[in-house]
This record gives structure tokens, C-alpha cells and sequence, in this order.
């Protein structure tokens, strides 16, 4: 597609984004413009005839997402503080994708979509970026949990600046900061999936040589204090032990809800972390895991699903509360479920 300055108004598409991902295409600048008009001051050519913008650009890339949530998803008045992680849409879109396709593959029918899927977000932060994807999409319902207080009064602000959302999202703080599901999951709640994006990072210095090299890898140029937009809070980017030593404790923790929780589920950046933690899942008697590989552009990524509940248990669970739409899988379509 050509835009008004004659320059291809889409970039370059992303091979490997789900069938269902809405930024499979690339972007349509001239689109996200229209929907965000304060976008426009951060477009320009990239030097080989496409729009695009300063990726290296922390406003540039706060302005994008805004005009993805908008155009997309309807979502209205999405911001972020300064010193929060800056999510890219399309690949927190493909996680929320296979996900449906979990609970597809595990029916043998199609995906559930409507307010009786429950899902919970681990690490919702302030920019609520999977249960905003999610309820457009899907129209799942969700609760956020974040130990960072300040993340979850901005996470609020903007789901209350979206009429209707506040029926769909509920935020709760962890304060017992050594935990995952403790004092979160509850006694009564019933959940299809969770999902978490984890701390990969084991300590602060580690994380600032993250962000020192991907600012100087999109920019071209060496960057010796990367801005906050793209180093995010603590609690976003390390912790003891990284990203193996969070989701074995998550693993530890679930034991607990085994019989709340149809599947849990994390992201795993490193692959070398892979057979420890299905190692970690044997010894924690899991009935059932997987493990599912996703691509956005040339990043190979992938999450790691597992479940205590036995097959019958699972075939009862989705009689009794999958009370809502099943979409055939094979069919492509999005669903709709505003």
C-alpha cells in the first residue's frame, strides 16, 4: 500500500505471527495515523521508501502502541509512566493467540471465547497490555497481579478511561512479594489460563547491559545509558535467579492450586532453561505439559504450559464452565466477542 507521501505506508511484514495476529501485515501508518494523530510527528521514511519510525525512540514507540491499542483494539487513552516497560504489541498479541490455541488443541474442538474464560496475569505491569489484547479479541475476562503498586493505579486509570472494561479486568496487588499465586488466586476463583511474561534478568546490572544493548542495536550506534522506557522497573526486568528461578518458584507455587487452575503457563526467553524446567515439572507431578514455539520476525520465543488436572478432570471442567462460544480453530476467523 502506497501512502499520500508516496512512500509504502506498511513495513515490512513479520514472518512466523500467528494466522490470527492483526500485525502479521506490518504496520499501516497512514491507519495508526488517522486512529493517532500524535503519531504523525514520530513517522518518517526509513531510508529504503517505507514509513516507519525511530524504533530507538522511546516517545516514537509510546506513540505506536498507542495508535495499535486504538486502531486495533479500541482501547482509549493508553499511556505509560517514563520509567515502565514499553511492550510490543504484536508479540504480546501472538501469546494471547496460542494461547486460545492451548485450550483448542486440549478440547479437540475449537477455542473458548466470552466472559466465562477466566485469565490470569502475572506481572499485569502498568501498561495492561495482555488483558487489554485480550478482552477485545477474545472477550475473555482477567485479573492482574503486580507487586508494584504505582504500575497497578496506572494500569487502573486506564482501564476506567475505557467504559466497560472495568467489568472485564480486575487488578489486584501482590503484597507478599516472595510469592506468585499466594494471596492472589483465591478461594472460590476458577481459572482457565495464567500467563506471564517473567523477569529474565538475575540482577540490575544485567538488565542495564540488556538495555545498553538493544538501544544500540536498533539505533546503530553505541549507547552508553539507555532511556528508562526501554530498561522498565525492577520488578519487570530482574530478580534473584532470572527468569529459571521465578517460574521454578511458579511451578512450586501451583501445586497448590492445581485443582483452581486449568493451565498455567509462562514465557521462557532462554531455551537453554527448557529441560530444567520440564524437569522441575516431573518432579512436581504435573499430568500434562507443553511446550509451545512462537516467531516474530527473526526472534524465536516460546512458552512453557503445564497442568495438574487429568484428562477427565479437564473434559468436566470445560462442561461445567466453558458456558460460552467455541470458535473452530481450523476456521481462521477472528472472533467476536466486543
Amino acid at each position: 500500500m502506497t501512502s499520500k507521501s508516496g512512500l509504502k505506508s506498511n513495513s515490512k511484514a513479520k514472518p512466523g505471527l500467528h494466522s490470527r495476529n492483526q500485525h502479521r501485515f506490518g504496520y499501516n501508518f497512514d491507519a495508526l495515523i488517522e486512529a493517532s494523530s500524535s503519531l504523525k510527528a514520530y513517522v518518517r521514511d526509513n531510508g529504503y521508501g517505507q514509513l516507519s519510525i525511530d524504533f530507538a525512540n522511546p516517545e516514537a514507540v509510546i506513540e505506536l502502541n498507542k495508535a495499535l491499542l486504538k486502531l486495533y483494539y479500541s482501547v482509549q487513552n493508553w499511556h505509560i509512566p517514563a520509567d515502565n516497560l514499553c511492550p510490543p504489541v504484536p508479540g504480546r498479541a501472538d501469546y494471547l493467540h496460542h494461547l486460545a490455541d492451548l485450550l483448542a488443541e486440549d478440547s479437540g474442538k475449537g477455542y473458548p471465547v466470552g466472559q466465562s474464560i477466566q485469565i490470569l496475569d502475572v506481572g499485569v505491569g502498568a501498561n495492561c497490555i495482555y488483558p487489554l489484547i485480550g478482552q477485545s479479541e477474545y472477550g475473555w475476562k482477567f485479573i492482574g497481579s503486580d507487586i508494584d503498586k504505582a504500575s497497578l493505579d496506572n494500569a487502573q486509570k486506564v482501564i476506567e478511561s475505557n467504559p466497560g472494561m472495568q467489568h472485564q479486568i480486575e487488578l489486584r496487588h501482590q503484597n507478599r512479594k516472595q510469592h506468585v499465586f499466594e494471596s492472589i488466586i483465591q478461594t472460590g476463583d476458577y481459572i482457565d489460563l495464567t500467563l506471564c511474561n517473567p523477569p529474565f534478568h538475575d540482577s540490575a546490572a544485567t538488565a542495564a547491559a540488556g538495555s545498553i544493548r538493544k538501544q544500540t542495536n536498533l539505533s546503530k550506534k553505541v549507547i552508553e545509558h539507555p532511556q528508562l522506557n526501554f530498561g522498565g522497573k525492577h520488578t519487570e526486568l530482574w530478580c534473584d535467579g532470572g527468569e529459571l528461578a521465578f517460574i521454578k518458584k511458579m511451578i512450586v507455587e501451583s501445586q497448590s492450586y492445581r485443582n483452581q487452575v486449568y493451565f498455567f503457563t509462562s514465557l521462557v526467553s532462554r531455551k537453554a532453561n527448557i529441560p530444567l524446567l520440564l524437569k522441575a515439572l516431573k518432579k512436581s507431578g504435573v499430568d500434562l505439559h507443553r511446550v509451545v514455539d512462537m516467531q516474530q520476525g527473526n526472534k524465536q520465543s516460546r512458552f512453557i504450559a503445564w497442568t495438574f488436572l487429568t484428562r477427565q478432570q479437564r473434559s468436566d471442567w470445560r462442561k461445567n464452565k466453558w458456558k460460552t462460544q467455541i470458535i473452530n480453530q481450523a476456521s481462521g476467523s477472528k472472533p467476536h466477542c466486543n
